[in-house]
């Protein structure tokens, strides 16, 4: 059963999809951009204020939902750059000290609000 998962905490979704949905154990969450939760804006910054600012965001949708870092098993990053992938992968290691999950990496044209990094992520109860 398919459960959707909402948190104001996090940004409210800008098309028709769920912040989040957990369904048989597993949590998905949908790509997070860099926007501030309170203000609903893009934050200002490079890379690594844009980074933490997506990590906030998820780290709040797995509280929600019941999930933290450690639950986390597959992560995909996109970024508008690959020249950011360095300073981008500092901040994102701060969240995954240990056992980090599986992960890929892309440079894509753009994303949306031409911000510099989404990230995706999948969790799953242990």
């Amino acid at each position: 059963m398919k459960k959707v998962i909402h948190t104001s905490n996090a940004p409210a979704a800008i098309g028709p999809y769920s912040q989040a949905v957990e369904a048989n154990g597993m949590l998905f969450i949908s790509g997070q951009v860099p926007i501030n939760p309170k203000t609903g804006k893009v934050v200002e910054g490079d890379i690594t204020a844009q980074t933490e600012q997506v990590m906030k965001n998820i780290g709040a949708i797995l509280k929600e939902a019941g999930y933290n870092f450690g639950d986390v098993i597959k992560s995909t990053c996109l970024l508008s750059d690959m020249a950011n992938f360095a300073a981008m992968n500092e901040v994102y290691g701060k969240y995954y000290s240990e056992n980090p999950p599986a992960r890929a990496a892309f440079a894509v044209k753009e994303l949306p609000l031409g911000v510099l990094i989404e990230i995706e992520t999948i969790a799953a109860k242990s």
